[in-house]
């Protein structure tokens, strides 16, 4: 039986911001959505993520634009190892010095080889994607306690350039889900299906 597709919204806490995705569940995960935010400067990201039916992220485009500039990224995964695919128009770079930011490297990763073993993807500010190792990991029907660490390819917005990052994900029990990295944690709250429900200091779900 085919599982309909869900709408989820999210208002962004650390900023003025929202994301709002359809997500299919009836094999593994596709998740289509949209990110907006005025920090560092204000832009409009949308975004496609499909996985496996063991929840392993196979491909992600993402296109981000703002006030004369735009960019694209299309990432494709097989067995750990991730290509990717890029482009872009207009100065990027201008516009975020003009807001008194410094510049973005290019769109894409430097070295994909650092990107070997990371089975998850992660959008900066969405809280959609923490659901991919949640789900991945099979946390929520894990002991309290459980913890994982996980490199995933970070596609830092709105530059669309992709960095390996480690985090480490700890099942809490009673709907919550530790989310962490070398600098920062956070107890999430997440659904039945594994979607976050609250993520302090950075978003809230709505509806």
């Amino acid at each position: 039986m085919s599982v309909p597709p869900g709408s989820l919204f999210w208002e962004r806490r650390d900023t003025t911001g929202a994301e709002h995705a359809v997500v299919d569940l009836s094999a593994g995960l596709v998740a289509r959505g949209t990110a907006l935010a005025v920090d560092p400067i204000a832009y409009t990201a949308r975004y496609e993520v499909r996985t496996d039916d063991s929840w392993v992220t196979t491909s992600v485009e993402v296109s981000a634009e703002g006030a004369g500039w735009g960019r694209t990224l299309r990432l494709q995964a097989e067995g750990g190892a991730w290509r990717a695919t890029t482009s872009e128009h207009g100065d990027l770079d201008a516009a975020l010095t003009a807001a008194g930011h410094a510049g973005a490297g290019l769109p894409g990763a430097e070295d994909p080889d650092l990107l070997l073993g990371a089975y998850d993807v992660d959008l900066t500010g969405s809280p959609l994607t923490n659901t991919l190792p949640i789900r991945r990991l099979g946390l929520l029907k894990a002991e309290p306690g459980v913890a994982h660490r996980v490199s995933v390819a970070w596609v830092l917005l709105p530059s669309l350039e992709v960095v390996q990052a480690d985090q480490i994900y700890t099942a809490l029990g009673d709907g919550k889900v530790r989310y962490a990295n070398e600098t920062f944690s956070a107890d999430l709250t997440v659904d039945d299906e594994g979607f976050v429900r609250d993520y302090p200091g950075l978003a809230v779900r709505k509806g």
